[in-house]
């Protein structure tokens, strides 16, 4: 109980504070933060976004207006039928009419030259060639094959065996029957009896002798190691790890679960029953401040909203707001007309310009419609009361 109270005196302010800090905040969430919030999106739909709107196709209008219209007028009814009629057209006639026919003659000209010449040509080089292939060409053949080549053949072989017994075959038979026999049987028979018989088992026994040393020399050192690790465990760390775990840990463990964790446990069941309590304080304290707060202000100001606010904001509805909205559509439409008849005058000088640059067909001029005249289908006779039309014969029809 003690602890509880010391508690609960702790702890009453705190949480008059939590209450009042989170009933600040829903009030002022309700009050002041909600409603913000929907009149910043009601002026962002409703005057923001129209006004933005207004001033985007306004801008778009007007950078068309000075920066594409001029240039595409400037391109459409001056660049594009100055080019066509003055440069186009004269071109491509001059092509058709002068270029086309010249270059075609020209081109059948030199065609029947070229054949003519050809054929020349061709006739006088088989001529020469017939004449030089029966006097120069069979007679060189014939010599080629019937002196040249056997006498070649055995020139070419006779040099090949005078090259072999002069520059191979002596080398061959000093490395093949002198060099090799003296190498193997005087230099690599030796030494590899050496290897075999003497430096081999010299090897073996030194290798066996250094694993010998090697595993007496490790057995050796396991055994120090062992004895000296028993040795300091048994004597240093066992008496060591003995009184640590008596005189240290022992009476932290005893503490720790016998002194701290009953307190801690209590100070937590303490803190969590004062905390509750204190929310019933906290909750009468309020309810009488709100009662006061009910009695002195909202009682009074809804009686000032509904008698003195409310008929002022329906005076100001009915007499100002209203009156200005319509003047402000009427304003509107009559800018929008505006718009639609300038769109529609620089349409037509478009079409003027257009016409006085390059020429159109022109336009019919207003007057009375044309009605046709009324007849029976089948027969040559009108209906009463109606003007016949003229007679027209099947042959004229066609």
């Amino acid at each position: 109980m003690p602890v509880r109270i010391v508690v609960l005196v702790v702890v009453v302010p705190v949480r008059m504070l939590w209450d009042l800090l989170a009933l600040c905040g829903r009030a002022l969430h309700r009050t002041v933060l909600r409603p913000v919030g929907h009149g910043l999106v009601w002026v962002y739909a409703i005057v923001l976004t129209p006004v933005g709107h207004a001033l985007a196709w306004l801008a778009v209008v007007l950078g068309k207006a000075v920066f594409v219209w001029p240039w595409v007028g400037l391109w459409r009814y001056v660049v594009v039928p100055v080019v066509t009629y003055g440069l186009v057209v004269p071109a491509v006639w001059v092509h058709r009419q002068v270029l086309t026919p010249v270059g075609r003659g020209v081109a059948w000209v030199l065609t029947g030259l070229g054949r003519g010449i050809g054929w020349t040509l061709g006739t006088l080089g088989r001529g020469i060639a017939w004449l030089v292939g029966h006097l120069v060409v069979a007679p060189a053949r014939w010599v080629h094959r019937s002196l040249l080549t056997p006498v070649g053949h055995a020139l070419a072989w006779l040099a090949v065996v005078l090259g072999k017994v002069l520059f191979v075959w002596p080398w061959v038979g000093l490395w093949r029957y002198v060099v090799v026999p003296v190498v193997t049987y005087g230099l690599v028979v030796p030494v590899a009896w050496v290897y075999r018989q003497v430096l081999t088992p010299l090897g073996h026994g030194i290798v066996r002798l250094a694993a010998g040393l090697w595993h007496g020399l490790a057995v050796l050192g396991r055994g120090l190691w062992t004895a000296l690790t028993w040795t300091v465990l048994t004597l240093l760390v066992t008496p060591v790890v003995w009184l640590v775990g008596t005189l240290v840990v022992a009476p932290l463990v005893w503490t720790f679960q016998r002194v701290l964790v009953p307190i801690g446990r209590e100070i937590g069941a303490a803190f969590v029953v004062a905390w509750r309590v204190a929310g019933y304080v906290s909750s009468a304290v309020g309810s009488a401040v709100r009662w006061l707060v009910v009695q002195l202000v909202v009682r009074p100001v809804r009686w000032l909203y509904g008698s003195v606010c409310t008929p002022v904001g329906h005076a100001v509805r009915d007499f100002v707001w209203r009156p200005a909205k319509r003047a402000a559509v009427e304003a509107g439409r009559a800018a929008a007309a505006a718009v639609r008849s300038a769109r529609e005058t620089i349409r037509q000088a478009r079409r003027d310009a257009w016409r006085a640059l390059v020429g159109g067909p022109g336009y019919a001029e207003p007057g009375e419609p044309l009605v046709p005249q009324a007849r029976t289908l089948g027969s040559t006779t009108t209906v009463p009361g109606a003007a016949a039309e003229p007679e027209i014969s099947l042959h004229k029809q066609g």
